[in-house]
């Protein structure tokens, strides 16, 4: 028998989120994100599972060390299921929440070894997976998936399975795999997994600001919201769902206060031994989103981006943050201003779409 879902930190709100984002969702940046106001849950990075592989050490310390008061889920991308059932059994003596298994991962280097998005062409194995995976799991299991791999043929079937292998909790991405980020989200999908499955379900895709995050849930019957790149942007988020949920205004966040989030998240996530010139080119794959909230031209994107020091870096932050550090850190992306192009427009194929695989 499973267990209840984990209450939100506001009782009677929809649920909120944070996605998991491979070399974004460390401990460093969990306690980032709940220093600004929590989501009420948190998934891991996912665990790679194969034949050789162990968990790795440096995400099961977003669990073990986890200090933010709110429960992790750990996430796990594979499809050989003895190798699986072996991972769930060890991350099981870790203090987790529950396991969420990936089906939804859209970066080709990824799905071409049939995990993550690339399993959403085989509702046979998934149906032998999520199974497994239930067996194994006495507690919480969820499922984070897309609506399909080319289009949406098999998300019916796939539902069916949820069901029947009694998911706890289902996050949906509205848009396929092949979609990337560059589609419109179909939330019309999300509505229908909504309806069809019993166990609460979380709408993910766009949830850009406190404001969309009440149309989706509005619009979809979701419990709740999972958001991703949008919190690297503006890490209030959470904060303000709440608020928005409770009828609230939310809080309007300044330049002045995206300025001390760029120096917390800086010291956070440096790492001891890493390059000066290494960290600030990380730094900016994350102002990459940040920026497309700071000036409707992409100014602050275009100057950050040619930063080689963290000196550099900073006085770009103190010129475009604090020479008008009351002004309002825009709750919603400004049109135009591209985080990711090579993501988010509809030209290329990228890679993958984490941090380490985008250019600064």
């Amino acid at each position: 028998m499973s267990q209840a879902l984990p209450l939100p930190i506001s009782p009677g709100q929809p649920l909120t989120a944070l996605a998991p984002m491979q070399d974004v969702t460390d401990l460093a940046f969990m306690r980032v994100v709940a220093s600004y106001g929590a989501p009420d849950l948190f998934f891991t990075e996912f665990f790679r599972v194969h034949a050789q592989s162990r968990p790795e050490r440096h995400i099961l310390r977003s669990i073990d060390e986890n200090d933010t008061g709110r429960p992790v889920f750990a996430q796990l991308i594979g499809e050989d299921i003895p190798h699986m059932v072996r991972t769930v059994e060890a991350l099981l003596r870790h203090p987790v929440a529950g396991i969420d298994l990936n089906l939804g991962c859209p970066a080709p280097k990824v799905y071409k070894k049939n995990v993550g998005g690339g399993l959403l062409r085989d509702p046979d194995r998934i149906d032998l997976l999520i199974g497994a995976l239930r067996q194994a799991v006495p507690g919480l299991l969820t499922v984070k998936m897309r609506i399909g791999f080319e289009d949406d043929a098999h998300f019916e079937r796939i539902l069916g399975i949820v069901v029947r292998h009694q998911v706890d909790l289902l996050t949906v991405h509205g848009r396929t795999v092949r979609e990337m980020y560059r589609s419109e989200v179909h939330y019309d999908k999300i509505a229908q997994a909504a309806a069809r499955v019993p166990c609460p379900l979380l709408a993910n895709g766009n949830v850009t600001s406190a404001a969309r995050a009440a149309e989706i849930v509005r619009d979809t019957g979701a419990a709740g919201v999972m958001i991703g790149r949008h919190a690297i942007r503006n890490p209030w988020i959470f904060r303000q769902c709440r608020e928005r949920f409770a009828g609230r205004e939310p809080l309007r966040v300044s330049l002045g206060d995206v300025r001390g989030y760029v120096e917390r998240l800086y010291h956070a996530t440096r790492q001891e031994g890493i390059p000066e010139r290494a960290h600030v080119n990380k730094m900016k794959k994350y102002l990459n989103f940040v920026g497309q909230g700071v000036d409707p031209r992409g100014d602050f994107l275009r100057d950050m981006r040619r930063a080689e020091s963290e000196s550099e870096l900073f006085g770009i932050c103190d010129r475009h943050l604090l020479s008008d550090a009351g002004a309002a850190f825009a709750p919603e992306p400004y049109p135009g201003v591209i985080a990711r192009p090579n993501c988010e427009t509809p030209v290329g194929e990228p890679d993958g779409c984490s941090l380490e695989t985008v250019s600064a």
